[in-house]
Parts: C-alpha cells; sequence; structure tokens
C-alpha cells in the first residue's frame, strides 16, 4: 500500500534533539548531589555541638563540675570555659542554680 521507505509517521525522528536526555541527566545528578550531602551529614554529624546542662547541688564547684565532666583536659580551662558561658563573674555557684556546660 505505501512505497518502501514511506508511511504516514516515521518511527523515529529524522533529526536528533540536542536536549533530548536533560531531564535524564538533571534527576540523576540532582540524586547525587542529594547522596553526597547525606553522607557528609553522617561522616561529619548531622547535628550542632549541643550544650548539656547540670544543676548544681550542695557540695558542687566548678571545680568539681568540670573534673568530673571534662577528666581529660585541663580544669582550668574548662572552669573558664563554664564561667564564660553561664556569664558568670566569679567562680561561685548557688545550690539549684542550672549550668550550662560546653560540648
Amino acid at each position: 500500500m505505501y512505497a518502501t521507505g514511506y508511511s504516514i509517521r516515521p518511527l523515529r525522528s529524522s533529526r536528533q534533539a540536542p536536549l533530548r536526555h536533560l531531564g535524564r541527566w538533571a534527576l540523576v545528578m540532582v540524586a547525587v548531589v542529594c547522596v553526597s550531602v547525606g553522607l557528609s551529614k553522617v561522616a561529619l554529624g548531622d547535628t550542632p555541638p549541643v550544650n548539656a546542662t547540670v544543676v548544681v547541688q550542695p557540695g558542687d564547684t566548678l571545680w568539681g563540675i568540670a573534673t568530673a565532666r571534662y577528666p581529660d583536659d585541663d580544669v582550668r580551662v574548662r572552669v573558664d570555659e563554664i564561667e564564660r558561658l553561664n556569664g558568670l563573674v566569679s567562680p561561685e555557684i548557688e545550690v539549684g542554680e542550672t549550668l550550662r556546660l560546653p560540648a
């Protein structure tokens, strides 16, 4: 009925569209970026360090709290950090006071 090579509609386009697969490549690139970000969060830690708190008990001192919380660190540095973090002007603390501790 039709001559060889002629039909109503060709099965394939005679010209190649230059941006034919652009959507697929964009989707692949978005997936790669998402996986990379996810892996970096796992490797580096997802959440920022959280400051812990402690309620001062009778007999507690900043030195004692720093020694108990950070046994491997220089206690003088940690006491200074606790004072700065809580806005203390001296190492005197009161029972029942809530202190924020550096991470």
